[in-house]
């Protein structure tokens, strides 16, 4: 058979189909039914004349697929996004296409399932309010924060969430938030009442002093993945119980974790694969700050494009 039309999933339907809770499941699931991170394709990066385009292959049982990222520096003068992307959808066997999916919200969505389905055995781990501080005002940082609260129904109540921005006049950011500027001084006081650290910013180095955080806090990183670009001090990163997607990844594109090896005591065996935390292999040590360092894989696109496209066919 011969596809002449490919349906388009865009953005609005994206978020419809699937909740960010049930995106956090479909992770733990893939995990859990022995998908491997270890083996996932590499991500390709290619220069091109006005910036670059990144290749993320994948494949699972029912599917194959590939998003392509478009990276234009110049674009936020335009007022176009910084990044954009399209995800592609293929059958398994006969590598037709199944669909075509806005790719900039597939990310915005199975990013923080990510972060969360890692963490989360010591998010739930307690039952007190929690307050969290986010660093960053864009789709990832509003992304973490809604997937916390979804998943956190039931268990935790949100305290409070500030979010830390260079422009707070500018930001647009959800109805009962505390917005504070980056370089003030409740920058401080926000990251030493916070139980709950997002870090989802374009900065290149530390984005806080972890000196002013809680014993037991959990921090979440996901805005670079360079190996010379990092948003979480090495302090926090050699007393922290150290989570990443997969220990070859994090060691080739983490700098949080790069950086940190170099001027620290933390090695390549103190990384916690976060497959061992999904399916209870590794156990968190209660009291002790943890800290998840995301760098995105192309297996987890698939595993929620996979799921967003069984939703949407049932």
């Amino acid at each position: 058979m011969v596809t002449t039309s490919i349906p388009f999933v865009t953005a609005e339907a994206v978020a419809d189909s699937l909740s960010p809770a049930e995106a956090v499941a479909a992770i733990e699931d893939a995990l859990r039914a022995g998908v491997d991170p270890a083996a996932d394709f590499g991500r390709q990066i290619i220069d091109v004349r006005h910036g670059q385009l990144l290749l993320m292959p994948a494949q699972s049982s029912s599917s194959a697929g590939v998003k392509v990222v478009t990276v234009s520096p110049d674009n936020p003068t335009r007022g176009l996004p910084r990044i954009q992307a399209v995800y592609v959808l293929f059958d398994a066997q006969t590598l037709t296409p199944r669909a075509l999916l806005d790719g900039a919200a597939l990310t915005t969505l199975r990013t923080p399932a990510v972060s969360v389905a890692a963490v989360k055995p010591a998010l739930l781990a307690k039952d007190t309010p929690l307050h969290v501080t986010v660093f960053g005002g864009g789709p990832q940082a509003t992304g973490h924060t809604a997937t916390l609260a979804d998943v956190t129904q039931g268990h935790r109540a949100i305290a409070s969430t500030t979010y830390v921005v260079r422009n707070p006049s500018a930001a647009a950011l959800p109805p009962g938030c505390t917005v504070v500027a980056a370089n003030s001084p409740e920058v401080a006081l926000a990251v030493h009442h916070a139980d709950v650290i997002v870090c989802a910013t374009s900065a290149s180095d530390p984005v806080f002093d972890s000196a002013d955080t809680k014993p037991d806090v959990i921090v979440m990183a996901v805005g670079s993945h360079e190996p010379g670009r990092r948003e979480v001090d090495t302090r926090l990163a050699a007393r922290a119980q150290v989570i990443v997607e997969d220990r070859d990844t994090a060691l080739r594109e983490s700098g949080d974790v790069v950086i940190a090896m170099a001027e620290s005591d933390l090695r390549p065996d103190d990384l916690i694969p976060m497959r061992d935390i999904v399916t209870g292999a590794t156990t968190l040590r209660p009291d002790e700050a943890v800290f998840f360092k995301g760098s995105g894989m192309s297996w987890q696109d698939i595993v929620v494009a996979d799921a967003i496209a069984a939703r949407l066919t049932s």
